[in-house]
């Protein structure tokens, strides 16, 4: 709790479990460590490519915070250098495309996994 007292009104980084980055301002947290994020934007990675999602005021559960840390706009910048910049709906088909074929990849080793526990009784 101390980081987050020390860290209000600043810019933060806020990874969740599920894998999503939200980048705003801290402006409060409570004892469950939720927090409230001002001009919150949800920046959206596939690839080389990426696009920000603006929630505004938004509010954080605690039990999905992965990672939280505070970040400057310049380094915030520098590591968008090497991406260009998509739009929202663009940068959705894209994370669309991606899962399925993670979930066809899972599917393929599930067979090949069921198929040699067969050869081996």
């Amino acid at each position: 709790m101390f980081c987050l007292l020390k860290w209000n009104q600043e810019r933060v980084l806020v990874v969740l479990s599920d894998g999503s980055k939200l980048f705003g301002i801290l402006r409060s947290f409570d004892q469950f460590a939720n927090l409230v994020l001002e001009g919150a934007v949800e920046r959206i990675h596939v690839g080389d490519a990426y696009s920000e999602k603006h929630l505004g005021l938004f509010l954080v559960r605690g039990d999905n915070i992965m990672l939280t840390g505070t970040v400057s706009q310049e380094k915030e910048e520098l590591s968008l250098r090497p991406l260009r910049k998509v739009s929202l709906a663009e940068i959705q088909e894209a994370r669309r495309v991606e899962r399925e074929a993670k979930t066809a990849q899972w599917r393929l080793r599930q067979k090949f996994d069921s198929l040699m526990a067969l050869e081996e009784s």
